[in-house]
């Protein structure tokens, strides 16, 4: 599955150094505004520890993790629904992501501009975001209202398009009220039709608190009812360029178990609805991506197309009893392998082979 978070942001408040981290690919990071116009795409394993399980089990050529694609999107500035500081563009970059992933300046460093033509160590975290939460929120009334006209003459001739009509109707009085639009209490089918309204309040968002080396272990209130996770960009930067074991040794020095990067891929994994189902063989032990509820031929059409068309069945043992069985020839000795069909709803882990007509 291709899904794409975006990471946004204030300028300077350290978007490319976290990408550049995340995505062990060079990109440009500057101590001014508008430094990235382009937005750069990279794609980030999800770290999951049951992968080197499997693999000491069946000992296979490689080991294939499942994967989530970051795009580091130029900083917005307050205007950018009315196109200040290229904000069209950049807001049309959103857009096209599955979700947000916000970087917020907690960090202090003199050196660094807070805004155009402004330095020091004062930092307001919550301003920040509501700045940008703003322009968000003004980019989608300017969707609607243009919305608007048009689904209302859609509705009268159309009866299915009332629903999306009167949810669009509801969520101007929402948005002015300085509300994100995925908050606003919504039936199933109101959802299902805000959905084709593409805002991008309606995206999910998670953030993270771009803080100095000191302030790891800090406890930080929520924005927006989220809490932030606390990355020090400048750490996840040095981390990235060590072998595996000096990395350790530094994770252990600042009382570190995981670099912030890992924490980070699993929540935005998490964000999106998704979780993993293996593959385990000779050739490889993969991780396979699919929406959580997504049914077994789903699954099965992740791996190719063909197999979804052509879905018999899916043999399949849950991860736990994959690893205490010793695999697939140990869990069919007791009975754990289960034969499942159509109707079957992927459970996180579940390790499968999947029978096909092509």
């Amino acid at each position: 599955m291709s899904l794409s978070i975006g990471i946004v942001g204030l300028p300077n408040v350290g978007k490319s150094t976290l990408f550049t981290a995340l995505t062990k690919k060079g990109g440009l990071a500057a101590n001014y505004p508008f430094a990235t116009i382009d937005p750069n795409v990279g794609i980030v394993d999800v770290p999951d520890a049951r992968l080197q399980k499997l693999a000491d089990i069946v000992n296979p050529g490689r080991i294939v993790p499942a994967t989530v694609e970051f795009v580091d999107i130029a900083g917005l500035v307050k205007g950018a629904n009315e196109g200040e500081g290229l904000g069209n563009q950049f807001l049309a970059n959103i857009r096209e992501t599955d979700a947000i992933c916000e970087v917020v300046r907690y960090f202090k460093d003199p050196n660094v501009m807070r805004e155009v033509g402004r330095t020091g160590e004062f930092v307001d975290p919550v301003a920040d975001a509501d700045t940008i939460m703003t322009e968000l929120i003004l980019a989608d009334l300017s969707t609607l209202e243009k919305q608007l006209p048009k689904l209302e003459k859609e509705s009268k001739r159309d009866k299915e398009l009332a629903p999306k009509f009167e949810v669009a109707k509801r969520l101007v009085d929402w948005l002015n009220d300085g509300n994100r639009a995925a908050t606003m209490e919504m039936t199933d089918e109101e959802r299902l039709a805000a959905k084709g309204l593409f805002l991008l309040t309606m995206k999910p968002i998670l953030y993270v608190a771009n803080v100095d080396e000191d302030m790891l272990g800090d406890d930080f209130d929520p924005i927006d009812g989220v809490k932030p996770i606390p990355i020090c960009a400048k750490v996840e930067a040095e981390l990235s360029e060590l072998d595996a074991e000096e990395a350790a040794e530094y994770l252990e020095s600042l009382g570190l178990e995981q670099p912030g990067l890992d924490v980070l891929a699993q929540a935005a994994y998490d964000l999106l609805g998704l979780q993993s189902f293996f593959t385990a063989g000779e050739m490889e032990v993969k991780a396979w991506t699919v929406r959580k509820g997504a049914t077994a031929p789903q699954a099965a059409g992740v791996i190719h197309t063909d197999f979804e068309r052509g879905f018999i069945k899916a043999e399949v043992i849950s991860y736990d009893d994959y690893i205490e069985l010793g695999g697939e020839q140990g869990a069919k000795a007791a009975g754990k392998l289960r034969i499942e069909g159509k109707e079957y709803v992927m459970a996180d882990g579940d390790v499968v082979h999947f029978r096909f007509n092509v």
